[in-house]
């Protein structure tokens, strides 16, 4: 017996003592020689046994049924409307603590943002999260590990590049690179680094030795009458002076024509890859490729067992690196938190947004839950859960009952005993 019934069956025993001892004494009352006191005691006992036993009816018929005709009906309250009470809790949860505004205020009052700084900046939370975090992926990877989810992850790859148009999506992704003449500012970048190659001295030397080789494999007779070192150098120190000038005019006029047949041949290229058809057969070419090449997937199987006996090996030392990253990074972001409050601002806001679009889903999910775990509760066992969490305070509705009926009883034998024993003096 838990610690709850046993103080629910204590209270049950003082209310029904309370009840006896009335008892006793209205029934002693018959057996008591006549006169005001007896009288008196025994009005008062007998309102307090009538007290004592409607509030018992009271108590009890919440729990239990009682068969008396006409009144049954009316009785097992709990059990009987079971159902009733699952759909008025959901409801009332839903409305008074998972509405939007009130999630929202509550995201409002205590500053989540602030919270999630103040709890990461200590060390001993920075080492908990790492710990946590841990565990989680040491779980993940022994759940992958398994040859059925194995079997699972491969289908569901195999069923993403089904669904993938490689051709199409590469001319959407270069599309969309190109937006706003992007890709001219890539040609600049390009151009720069070209450049800046072709300026450095190792370079121009390598292209230097580069023609001098092709003299002597080209032209061996010239080469011997020929300064060929001399051509090299002077050669090379023309060539990179005509590139610069070329790709120095390309950098600074917009409307170079270098620019526009770039453009026109991004722009083809781009058509191709979303509408011609060798490019998009070769696209489902390379898709089936990488599904059906047996040494790609032996070589991406390979690495992921590698990365695998890596991960497991260093979650479980005591001074996992994974562990000690995960560590740092949580301090820093609490202390990047906790320093730049424009930051935490826009972590509240993003969090205020998030809560007003998911609260109406989370409570209705909550709310079915709610309603329909109660609804597959025992009524039996849901009534007795109930009395044995509150039946304790209940029953002092009758020990109540017991005392409030005395004195009620008291009141009426006084009132008019008083009345007469004026009137009779007046008399």
């Amino acid at each position: 017996m838990s610690d709850k019934e046993l103080e629910l069956t204590q209270s049950k025993r003082k209310a029904l003592y309370l009840l006896l001892l009335a008892a006793a004494v209205f029934i002693i009352t018959f057996f008591l020689p006549k006169s005001d006191t007896v009288d008196m005691l025994r009005v008062i006992s007998e309102a307090s046994v009538v007290g004592a036993l409607a509030d018992w009816f009271a108590v009890y018929a919440l729990f239990k049924p009682i068969a008396i005709p006409f009144i049954s009906a009316h009785t097992a309250i709990i059990p009987r409307n079971k159902d009733n009470i699952a759909d008025s809790l959901s409801i009332f949860v839903r409305d008074k603590f998972l509405d939007v505004d009130s999630i929202a205020n509550l995201i409002a009052k205590h500053d989540p943002a602030g919270g999630i700084s103040e709890w990461l900046v200590k060390p001993e939370n920075a080492e908990r999260l790492g710990d946590h975090l841990v565990k989680v992926m040491v779980g993940t990877i022994d759940f992958i590990d398994d040859q059925p989810i194995e079997k699972l992850i491969v289908q569901s790859l195999h069923e993403l590049i089904d669904q993938l148009d490689p051709s199409k999506s590469a001319g959407t992704l270069l599309e969309t690179l190109t937006t706003n003449n992007r890709h001219q500012e890539l040609l600049d970048e390009m151009i720069n680094q070209v450049t800046n190659l072709l300026q450095r001295p190792e370079n121009q030397e390598l292209l230097a030795n580069l023609l001098v080789q092709l003299l002597k494999e080209e032209f061996p007779v010239f080469e011997k009458i020929l300064p060929s070192e001399w051509i090299g150098k002077k050669g090379v120190g023309t060539i990179v002076g005509a590139i610069h000038k070329l790709l120095n005019a390309v950098t600074t006029d917009e409307n170079h024509s270098f620019r526009k047949e770039f453009d026109s041949y991004l722009n083809l290229f781009i058509q191709k890859l979303k509408e011609d058809i060798d490019f998009i057969a070769k696209g489902h070419e390379i898709k089936e490729h990488i599904k059906q090449d047996e040494p790609l997937k032996a070589y991406a199987k390979d690495i992921l067992i590698t990365l695998r006996a890596w991960l497991i090996n260093d979650l479980n030392r005591i001074d996992s690196i994974v562990r000690q990253k995960i560590m740092v990074m949580g301090h820093r972001l609490g202390e990047s938190i906790a320093q730049d409050a424009d930051l935490r601002e826009s972590i509240n806001q993003h969090l205020l947004a998030s809560a007003r679009s998911m609260a109406p889903d989370f409570s209705e999910f909550l709310t079915r839950h709610i309603r329909d775990t109660i609804k597959n509760w025992d009524a039996q066992e849901m009534s007795h859960q109930i009395e044995i969490n509150i039946g304790k305070d209940l029953q002092f509705i009758r020990i109540n009952g017991t005392i409030v009926g005395g004195l009620i009883g008291f009141i009426l034998y006084a009132v008019p005993y008083s009345i007469s024993y004026v009137l009779a003096k007046i008399v």
